[in-house]
Protein backbone atom coordinates (compact mmCIF):
# COMPACT_ATOMS: atom_id res chain seq x y z
CA UNK A 1 0.00 0.00 0.00
CA UNK A 2 0.93 3.75 -0.79
CA UNK A 3 2.02 5.66 2.25
CA UNK A 4 -0.83 8.04 3.07
CA UNK A 5 -0.04 11.82 2.44
CA UNK A 6 -3.27 13.42 2.89
CA UNK A 7 -6.01 12.52 6.07
CA UNK A 8 -9.43 14.05 6.05
CA UNK A 9 -12.26 14.19 8.56
CA UNK A 10 -15.91 15.08 7.25
CA UNK A 11 -18.21 16.86 9.14
CA UNK A 12 -20.57 20.21 8.97
CA UNK A 13 -19.02 23.61 9.89
CA UNK A 14 -19.68 25.37 12.70
CA UNK A 15 -19.96 25.66 16.42
CA UNK A 16 -23.86 24.03 16.38
CA UNK A 17 -22.51 21.21 14.59
CA UNK A 18 -19.34 20.72 16.29
CA UNK A 19 -20.28 17.69 18.86
CA UNK A 20 -22.55 16.02 16.89
CA UNK A 21 -22.04 12.24 16.21
CA UNK A 22 -22.02 13.51 11.99
CA UNK A 23 -18.62 15.11 13.11
CA UNK A 24 -17.61 12.16 14.45
CA UNK A 25 -14.13 12.42 11.48
CA UNK A 26 -13.43 16.18 12.61
CA UNK A 27 -13.56 14.72 16.14
CA UNK A 28 -10.68 13.05 15.25
CA UNK A 29 -8.74 15.13 12.99
CA UNK A 30 -8.96 17.63 15.91
CA UNK A 31 -7.53 15.36 17.92
CA UNK A 32 -4.98 14.26 15.57
CA UNK A 33 -3.91 17.98 14.92
CA UNK A 34 -3.88 18.89 18.64
CA UNK A 35 -1.56 15.43 19.04
CA UNK A 36 0.74 16.60 16.44
CA UNK A 37 0.65 20.40 17.28
CA UNK A 38 -0.66 21.16 14.48
CA UNK A 39 -2.72 24.34 13.40
CA UNK A 40 -5.48 24.61 10.92
CA UNK A 41 -5.66 27.77 9.01
CA UNK A 42 -8.32 28.01 6.51
CA UNK A 43 -7.50 27.31 2.63
CA UNK A 44 -10.39 29.40 0.51
CA UNK A 45 -9.33 27.78 -2.54
CA UNK A 46 -9.87 24.30 -1.81
CA UNK A 47 -12.64 25.80 0.66
CA UNK A 48 -11.43 23.94 3.31
CA UNK A 49 -9.25 23.90 6.53
CA UNK A 50 -6.02 22.79 6.14
CA UNK A 51 -3.03 22.10 8.41
CA UNK A 52 0.63 20.39 7.49
CA UNK A 53 1.63 17.68 10.24
CA UNK A 54 4.92 15.34 10.09
CA UNK A 55 3.35 11.22 11.49
CA UNK A 56 6.60 8.98 11.85
CA UNK A 57 8.77 11.09 9.25
CA UNK A 58 6.16 11.55 7.03
CA UNK A 59 4.67 14.60 5.54
CA UNK A 60 0.98 14.23 5.95
CA UNK A 61 -1.58 17.09 4.83
CA UNK A 62 -4.91 17.63 6.82
CA UNK A 63 -7.73 18.28 5.89
CA UNK A 64 -11.23 19.44 6.94
CA UNK A 65 -13.95 20.82 4.00
CA UNK A 66 -15.80 23.79 4.95
CA UNK A 67 -18.53 22.83 2.36
CA UNK A 68 -20.85 20.98 4.47
CA UNK A 69 -21.32 16.90 4.48
CA UNK A 70 -22.66 16.63 1.03
CA UNK A 71 -20.79 18.24 -0.68
CA UNK A 72 -17.32 17.23 0.73
CA UNK A 73 -15.71 16.14 -2.51
CA UNK A 74 -15.44 19.67 -3.95
CA UNK A 75 -12.81 20.22 -1.04
CA UNK A 76 -11.32 16.55 -1.18
CA UNK A 77 -11.19 16.70 -5.08
CA UNK A 78 -9.93 20.25 -4.80
CA UNK A 79 -6.72 18.98 -2.61
CA UNK A 80 -5.91 16.43 -4.40
CA UNK A 81 -5.54 17.71 -7.52
CA UNK A 82 -4.00 20.53 -6.13
CA UNK A 83 -1.68 18.89 -3.83
CA UNK A 84 -0.80 15.78 -6.77
CA UNK A 85 -1.88 13.55 -4.45
CA UNK A 86 -3.25 9.88 -5.32
CA UNK A 87 -6.84 9.04 -3.93
CA UNK A 88 -4.80 6.07 -2.73
CA UNK A 89 -2.63 7.90 -0.32
CA UNK A 90 -5.85 9.44 1.21
CA UNK A 91 -7.52 8.65 4.59
CA UNK A 92 -10.68 10.10 5.17
CA UNK A 93 -12.40 9.88 8.80
CA UNK A 94 -15.93 9.59 8.95
CA UNK A 95 -18.96 8.82 11.17
CA UNK A 96 -20.53 5.45 10.45
CA UNK A 97 -24.04 4.35 11.38
CA UNK A 98 -23.19 0.62 10.87
CA UNK A 99 -20.71 0.24 13.83
CA UNK A 100 -21.53 0.80 17.61
CA UNK A 101 -19.91 4.10 19.63
CA UNK A 102 -16.47 2.67 20.79
CA UNK A 103 -15.49 0.73 17.51
CA UNK A 104 -13.63 2.62 14.76
CA UNK A 105 -12.75 0.61 11.79
CA UNK A 106 -9.60 0.89 8.87
CA UNK A 107 -11.09 -0.33 5.26
CA UNK A 108 -9.94 0.53 1.91
CA UNK A 109 -12.59 1.24 -0.94
CA UNK A 110 -15.85 -0.21 -1.09
CA UNK A 111 -19.25 1.62 -0.80
CA UNK A 112 -20.51 5.18 0.79
CA UNK A 113 -22.84 3.02 3.05
CA UNK A 114 -25.07 5.89 2.98
CA UNK A 115 -22.95 8.28 4.20
CA UNK A 116 -23.75 11.46 2.30
CA UNK A 117 -19.67 12.98 2.49
CA UNK A 118 -18.39 9.77 0.83
CA UNK A 119 -21.15 9.34 -1.63
CA UNK A 120 -19.69 12.79 -3.05
CA UNK A 121 -16.12 11.95 -2.75
CA UNK A 122 -16.95 9.01 -5.11
CA UNK A 123 -19.05 10.85 -7.34
CA UNK A 124 -16.57 13.00 -7.96
CA UNK A 125 -13.87 10.62 -8.31
CA UNK A 126 -15.64 8.68 -9.92
CA UNK A 127 -14.83 5.40 -7.75
CA UNK A 128 -14.14 4.44 -4.04
CA UNK A 129 -10.43 3.56 -4.01
CA UNK A 130 -9.35 5.56 -1.15
CA UNK A 131 -8.96 3.97 2.31
CA UNK A 132 -11.66 5.50 5.52
CA UNK A 133 -11.86 5.17 8.91
CA UNK A 134 -15.25 4.23 10.04
CA UNK A 135 -16.18 5.59 13.62
CA UNK A 136 -18.83 4.04 15.22
CA UNK A 137 -22.54 6.32 15.92
CA UNK A 138 -24.57 3.62 16.48
CA UNK A 139 -27.88 3.18 14.53
CA UNK A 140 -31.21 4.65 15.62
CA UNK A 141 -33.14 1.50 14.70
CA UNK A 142 -35.18 3.22 12.39
CA UNK A 143 -34.13 4.77 8.70
CA UNK A 144 -36.86 8.09 9.55
CA UNK A 145 -34.57 8.59 12.47
CA UNK A 146 -30.95 8.90 11.18
CA UNK A 147 -30.88 12.47 10.28
CA UNK A 148 -32.15 13.68 13.77
CA UNK A 149 -29.61 11.25 15.06
CA UNK A 150 -26.63 11.90 12.95
CA UNK A 151 -27.14 15.46 13.82
CA UNK A 152 -27.44 15.33 17.43
CA UNK A 153 -24.91 15.03 19.89
CA UNK A 154 -24.38 11.43 21.53
CA UNK A 155 -25.16 10.57 25.19
CA UNK A 156 -21.94 10.99 27.91
CA UNK A 157 -21.68 7.11 27.73
CA UNK A 158 -21.61 7.04 24.11
CA UNK A 159 -19.58 10.27 23.86
CA UNK A 160 -16.64 8.70 26.34
CA UNK A 161 -16.67 5.54 23.75
CA UNK A 162 -16.62 7.57 20.74
CA UNK A 163 -13.79 9.06 22.25
CA UNK A 164 -11.83 5.74 23.44
CA UNK A 165 -12.05 4.56 19.82
CA UNK A 166 -10.76 7.99 18.21
CA UNK A 167 -7.81 7.51 21.04
CA UNK A 168 -7.60 4.12 19.64
CA UNK A 169 -7.24 5.49 15.81
CA UNK A 170 -4.71 7.64 16.58
CA UNK A 171 -2.69 5.02 18.36
CA UNK A 172 -2.51 2.77 14.98
CA UNK A 173 -2.22 5.81 12.35
CA UNK A 174 1.49 6.22 11.99
CA UNK A 175 1.45 2.10 10.43
CA UNK A 176 -1.15 3.45 8.29
CA UNK A 177 1.17 6.59 7.06
CA UNK A 178 4.11 4.51 6.35
CA UNK A 179 1.96 2.15 4.25
CA UNK A 180 1.51 -0.96 6.97
CA UNK A 181 -2.52 -0.52 6.52
CA UNK A 182 -2.94 -4.10 6.88
CA UNK A 183 -1.47 -3.83 10.07
CA UNK A 184 -2.89 -1.12 11.20
CA UNK A 185 -6.05 -2.27 10.89
CA UNK A 186 -5.67 -5.29 12.35
CA UNK A 187 -4.21 -3.67 15.44
CA UNK A 188 -7.45 -1.33 15.48
CA UNK A 189 -9.75 -4.57 15.68
CA UNK A 190 -7.73 -6.15 18.18
CA UNK A 191 -8.15 -2.83 20.17
CA UNK A 192 -11.84 -2.59 19.29
CA UNK A 193 -12.13 -5.93 20.74
CA UNK A 194 -10.22 -5.64 24.00
CA UNK A 195 -11.71 -2.72 24.80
Amino acid sequence: MPALRLIVGLGNPGSEYARTRHNAGCWWIDALAEKLGARFGIESKLQAETAKASIGGEAVWLLKPLTFMNHSGRAVTAALRYWKIEPEQMLVAHDELDLAPGTARLKFDGGHGGQNGLRDIMALLGHGRFHRLRIGIGHPGHKDKVTPWVLGRPGRDDEAAMLRAIDEALDVLPLAVAGDFNEAMKRLHTKSRES
